[in-house]
């Protein structure tokens, strides 16, 4: 084993811990096929190999060597002597399953395969490989290089060696690792969701954002209300994980308001995009 780590796309979180892995020394491999999504993580790293410079975290040789540990190619087949991947697609149940099947195919059979996944159980992701006790939860949080906890998920069948390899790693980056169950949404978002998919049905009650954002925020001392912590996450991916909730648990209660759904149809994803919920522009 080489001691390598292969992140599996590279959106928003997956160049997020693309970022915590190289800056604390670790070799990276970065798979992603759009030349587009490529090109916007390459800039997002070396904007925060420049913004550490100015803030004077570390020498200029540290901060350039963060950027020359991250490898990046289009191809899984990169992938064939990695010690630990890190799966970072759009939160898509089939999607997900096919990655981890091909992941297993192409993987060393000790290399542990995590999945960022933000609702999905990992019992159903296990099942579309044959190492079930290699599989772990890795449930971070954006932005990934500023949260300060990691969500970790134990399948049935995640082994103790694949759960001390998983926490470890997360120590070794300056995370915190939360130990939880297997299940839909697991304990974040089963409660997280329902308060954005509520907070969102208010505004189609005639509430504005601003309102219902600062009574949390105010009255309750939380740092950001739901719908701006939604406009963090990404409406796209919000809209996603309720879906996955409701698909998984079948509770009804798990639905995409109609101001939410609008929002993503315009391609308002938040933060993002400048616009959400609230106006970033």
């Amino acid at each position: 084993m080489t001691g390598v780590v292969g992140v599996l796309g590279a959106g928003t979180m997956g160049a997020g811990i693309a970022q915590c892995l190289a800056q604390a020394g670790r070799e990276v491999i970065v798979v992603e096929p759009d030349p587009t999504a490529v090109e916007r993580a390459r800039r997002g790293l070396d904007e925060a190999v420049r913004l550490a410079l100015l803030l004077g975290r570390g020498d200029r040789r540290t901060a350039l060597d963060t950027a020359r540990r991250v490898r990046w190619s289009d191809t899984i087949d990169e992938f064939d002597a990695v010690d630990f991947v890190i799966e970072c697609a759009v939160e898509r149940i089939e999607l997900k399953e096919k990655l981890f099947a091909d992941l297993d195919r192409v993987c060393p059979a000790d290399t542990v395969l995590a999945s960022i996944t933000s609702a999905i159980p990992i019992a159903r992701l296990a099942a579309a490989t044959a190492r079930p006790d290699r599989v772990v939860g890795l449930h971070f949080m954006n932005p990934a290089p500023l949260t300060d906890a990691v969500e970790v998920v134990r399948g049935a069948a995640t082994s103790p060696d694949t759960m001390a390899r998983a926490t470890d790693l997360l120590t070794a980056l300056g995370k915190q690792p939360i130990v939880v169950g297997d299940r839909p949404g697991f304990v974040l978002n089963r409660l997280l969701m329902l308060s954005i998919a509520e907070a969102a049905a208010l505004l189609d009650a005639g509430e504005t954002a601003a309102t219902v954002d600062d009574l949390f925020e105010q009255c309750l001392g939380h740092r950001m209300g739901p719908l701006r912590t939604a406009d963090l996450i990404g409406l796209d991916n919000v809209a996603d994980t309720i879906e996955v909730l409701r698909r998984e648990t079948g509770e009804q209660h798990y639905r995409v308001p109609p101001t939410l759904a609008a929002l993503v149809t315009a391609g308002h994803f938040g933060r993002k995009t400048g616009q959400g919920f609230h106006d970033y522009r």
